[in-house]
């Protein structure tokens, strides 16, 4: 989906506009997700020639920014670019499709973010995106995790509100 989806979804809704870039070179397109009314904007750091700069550049253009983390990326390459951002997308899939079994080891990486964000002070959110559903959204509340990106889980279901009024109740 591109810009054009997200401005037609913004003159829809009030509601908050997360815009994930799993995209090379996603400082190309910041202005337009920006432009077109994403709040918040995450970018994979491995896609990024200067990380310090496109968080800069999201910020500028009115959105927080955020950054991706793959299932085999370390935590500690946040290290130094942690306190410019507006939360942490951990990525509990390898990204490209939806459907994907959750990888435990996400939790680890959620637990050392916990302490590197309590140590530094920070207000920076944990969101977490593959295989969240019924099954595993207990696990991922308990870790700490703040926002969730629940796909496969609501638009595979029959009854989309059931579904999410389900996720609701065991987080």
């Amino acid at each position: 989906m591109g810009p054009l989806v997200v401005e037609a979804v913004r003159r829809s809704t009030a509601l908050t506009i997360d815009v994930h870039l799993m995209i090379e070179s996603p400082e190309c397109h910041i202005a337009d997700f920006a432009d077109a009314g994403a709040d918040t904007i995450a970018v994979h750091q491995e896609a990024c020639t200067h990380l310090h700069r496109t968080i800069q550049l999201i910020r500028e253009k009115g959105a927080k920014p955020g950054v991706a983390l793959n299932p085999a990326t370390p935590v500690e390459s946040l290290q130094w670019i942690l306190e410019d951002l507006d939360f942490i997308l951990i990525m509990s899939v390898n990204p490209g499709f939806g459907g994907q079994k959750f990888i435990p080891s996400a939790l680890d990486k959620v637990a050392q973010l916990k302490t590197m964000i309590r140590e530094q002070g920070l207000p920076t959110l944990i969101q977490i995106d593959g295989g969240v559903n019924a099954g595993t959204i207990s696990r991922i509340s308990e870790a700490g995790v703040d926002v969730f990106v629940a796909g496969s889980a609501i638009f595979g279901s029959e009854n989309y509100q059931q579904t999410i009024s389900e996720l609701k109740a065991k987080w």
